[in-house]
């Protein structure tokens, strides 16, 4: 009989219940960032990214360019991008499959060469991400478009033209995939029902930069009127407003002695006033900087997750671990995503008591007051956040698995965490069962 081959897969092991303390300083939104080096294809000129975050996906994204002909310099969180070599049109599955992002490659590589092909996308695996919605709006400026053994095989022979666009739902990569292929495209381009998002304004504010004639960006309306060419331009990717929330729901969990840096107030307003009605007040030190005050008693509340400027899908798996600490039952209706609870499962073997209402996509979560240290999943990018704070509030060990999904979206995160005295590193542990 042949002896079995061991596997190995990396963990994070966190030791719970420790009173953290210190300064985090929030770093560049990957959300933001994404877009804004997918705008260097649309230019030969240099496009200067500052505050760039160093994640799995803005280093996936930036090898995707690099196949595609782009040159990459980085430097103490800055990267420069310059189309430096012969196009090539197709991104292929082995970047894209990491990260649904990719897609947006699409509308600059089609308006500037008219012609794409990228394969269709990966990423969480949290429900539905109509691409079919990019792809419409591109057929709608001209372009031909079909499915080609997994890829999206698009041609525009005699340029994109302007169209009127409306989404029959907000979609942020749909609104900036089209306003980027309609900064060289003929004529005027009108997107309504578009996405608000801060990240959306951030790459319209470059692609402004770059010479773009874009109004209205942060608003459902955005009309883009057609150049002939953009040129070189330098930008600030914003703070990471996901990021920020998440780690001032871990402050309002485990001390009061945790100051924020770089917090983006202006972004998450609503976030805010969610927190406030729990009892968690965010303190506004100076322009940029919070510490989070927490009373004596945490309140349940009822919230649905909606596009920008309300409650963000991606703060709900975080949320839901302080609301297992309020007092009473509280709700959580999930309504962009469907399969965005796939970390309650994980909690409840931490001991949480919530209940899923499938029908109506909502969480019924009842108040404990402990969590227990276990072995969990990270099941998506937000949820392993979650999981990190549910490991740190806990009793004892949590160890978690899947941590790649972490190290995607939240910059040395477990340094930044150590810096504050959580107790938390990585191992390899052999696989049961391999």
């Amino acid at each position: 009989m042949k002896n079995k081959v061991k596997k190995f897969k990396e963990v994070l092991i966190i030791s719970g219940s420790k009173k953290l303390s210190g300064t985090i300083k929030i770093s560049g939104a990957k959300n933001a960032a994404l877009p804004n080096m997918a705008a260097s294809i649309l230019t030969d000129e240099y496009v200067y990214l500052n505050n760039v975050p160093e994640l799995l996906d803005t280093l996936t994204m930036e090898k995707l360019l690099n196949e595609i002909g782009i040159k990459s310099y980085k430097k103490d969180g800055s990267l420069l991008l310059k189309f430096e070599n012969k196009p090539n049109l197709k991104a292929d599955y082995d970047y894209v499959s990491k990260m649904r992002a990719s897609i947006l490659v699409l509308g600059p590589l089609l308006t500037r060469f008219g012609h794409a092909e990228v394969a269709l996308p990966g990423g969480c695996a949290i429900g539905t991400r109509p691409i079919n919605l990019h792809l419409e709006a591109l057929k709608k400026m001209g372009a031909d478009i079909h499915l080609k053994e997994g890829n999206i095989v698009a041609n525009a022979k005699d340029g994109l033209q302007g169209a009127t666009i409306k989404f029959d739902r907000i979609t942020v990569t749909g609104t900036e995939n089209i306003m980027m292929a309609a900064t060289l495209a003929k004529g005027k381009t009108i997107i309504k029902n578009a996405a608000k998002e801060p990240e959306v304004v951030n790459l319209a504010n470059l692609l402004i930069r770059m010479g773009a004639k874009i109004k209205g960006a942060g608003t459902d309306t955005i009309e883009i009127e057609g150049v002939n060419k953009l040129n070189s331009a330098t930008i600030d990717i914003i703070p990471d407003r996901i990021e920020a929330g998440t780690f001032a729901i871990l402050s309002a969990l485990t001390g009061e002695n945790i100051t924020i840096e770089n917090y983006p107030f202006e972004y998450l307003e609503y976030f805010d006033r969610v927190l406030e009605n729990i009892g968690v007040s965010i303190i506004r030190i100076d322009k940029n900087t919070a510490v989070v005050k927490r009373g004596e008693k945490l309140k349940p509340t009822h919230i649905e997750t909606k596009e920008y400027p309300y409650f963000p899908t991606d703060l709900q798996a975080q949320l839901m671990v302080l609301l297992c600490f309020a007092e009473g039952i509280s709700s959580i209706k999930e309504n962009i995503f469907e399969n965005r609870f796939m970390h309650v499962p994980e909690l409840c073997r931490m001991g949480a008591q919530i209940k899923i209402d499938v029908e109506s996509r909502t969480a019924y979560i009842k108040g404990i007051k402990q969590l227990e240290g276990t072995i969990v999943k990270a099941t998506d990018l937000r949820a392993s956040a979650a999981m990190v704070i549910a490991g740190l509030t806990a009793k004892g060990i949590t160890t978690i698995e899947n941590i790649y999904h972490l190290y995607r979206g939240y910059e040395k995160i477990d340094e930044k965490l150590k810096s504050i005295g959580a107790e938390i590193k990585k191992d390899i542990i052999e696989e049961k069962g391999a």
